[in-house]
């Protein structure tokens, strides 16, 4: 009699634990029932559902799904290698970004259900009127990736000059600078016809560069340059919340000219030249300072803050990155110095007249075992001489 008691409150408990479960799998598969708007398909609702699902996915509990030994074994290395690579794309490694880029491709495409219809409701690629400048160089660098590799920007500076001295509106003197109109003629010229796979890809890049990436600059740091800064140049947001306060004529005169802020400086250094991105901008001071907490992170050098204004420290890729944040500095700025510079001769890098004669110099100078400092300005070539001496 006690046995058959017993069993029938091990099947009671064993039915109970079954229904608990059944109940969960059926609460879980509502929750992910998407709720189409017309909303439901821009860059943030995406972004928001990106973020949830990798969530679920790292936090699982894989013990409470019922799974084989092997599937068990299987889901735990997927867990493992993608929490690896969210962690190692935040540090700029290529792979981890690329792996992290195909999961949320899968997670749009397969669950989220972005088609052909749709997708433009987040980028409209097919009324390039309505594509702002970051959405055309989206679109371009992609496409120049594709066949130029990592080499990219640079093909796309050499094939239309963007690296030349030009005048800007309200500039007295001539600089180095890419402007949103040149974006817009190259983007016509171009004229691409993009399948849904690129475009659901320039999708995935533009919601990977704001959740793991570093903004608008993510793709550009990958590619083989001198180097890239963000935030050294243009007003600070303290100097303008202060201006507002005071003396709001001042203010407007400033939105009038279209003064640059801080977090819409972003400088790149190609070929000695320090070139401007004037289409480019993080947005916000708060995108920018993401940027800047995150950028340096690499072996855990440790934290920046208010105390400890600056770190020095190096990338997963071997780039050289210095962060600064006030109150050390004016705003949170960093600096990142690559090095992809291809080893050139001394013949190549001295150009003036009577060069021979200074490489004469320098040569006798290296063989002899001389000190030798080399001085300048930002960007007058003194690293590119160093490898020429090598």
């Amino acid at each position: 009699m006690l046995n058959i008691l017993l069993t029938a409150i091990i099947i009671i408990v064993a039915f109970a634990l079954l229904l608990n479960f059944i109940k969960k799998r059926r609460t879980e598969e509502t929750e992910t029932v998407l709720e189409v708007d017309d909303k439901t398909y821009t860059l943030e609702k995406m972004q928001a559902f990106i973020k949830k699902r990798l969530d679920e996915i790292t936090k699982i509990n894989l013990y409470d799904i019922g799974l084989s030994e092997e599937e068990l074994k299987r889901r735990k290395n997927k867990k493992y290698e993608l929490k690896k690579a969210l962690k190692g794309c935040t540090y700029g490694d290529v792979n981890d970004k690329k792996y992290v880029k195909e999961l949320i491709y899968d997670l749009l495409y397969r669950e989220y259900g972005v088609n052909e219809t749709n997708v433009s409701k987040a980028i409209p690629f097919d009324i390039p009127s309505l594509l702002t400048a970051q959405d055309k160089f989206d679109i371009i660098i992609y496409m120049y990736k594709m066949e130029f590799g990592y080499e990219a920007l640079s093909e796309i500076i050499k094939k239309y000059s963007l690296d030349e001295l030009k005048y800007v509106e309200g500039d007295a003197k001539p600089s180095y600078v890419i402007t949103p109109q040149e974006i817009d003629m190259i983007y016509e010229k171009e004229n691409f016809m993009l399948t849904l796979e690129d475009k659901i890809n320039v999708v995935v890049q533009r919601i990977y560069q704001h959740y793991k990436g570093y903004s608008s600059i993510d793709e550009i740091r990958d590619m083989n340059i001198d180097g890239i800064s963000g935030g050294v140049s243009g007003l600070p947001e303290s100097f303008l919340s202060q201006v507002a306060q005071t003396d709001g004529d001042y203010l407007s005169q400033i939105a009038e000219h279209k003064v640059p802020r801080a977090c819409d400086s972003i400088w790149i250094m190609f070929h000695g030249k320090s070139i401007r991105l004037a289409f480019l901008s993080f947005g916000t001071e708060a995108e920018l300072k993401r940027v800047c907490q995150n950028i340096y992170k690499y072996n855990n050098p440790g934290q920046l803050s208010d105390t400890n204004g600056y770190k020095i420290n190096e990338m997963k890729d071997g780039s050289r990155v210095v962060v600064v944040r006030p109150s050390m500095s004016e705003t949170w700025a960093f600096f990142v110095r690559k090095f992809d510079v291809q080893r050139a001769t001394l013949e190549q890098i001295i150009r003036f007249p009577g060069k021979e004669d200074a490489i004469d110099l320098l040569k006798y100078l290296v063989k002899g075992a001389r000190i030798i400092s080399l001085t300048g300005e930002q960007g007058c070539r003194k690293n590119n001489n160093a490898y020429g001496n090598d």
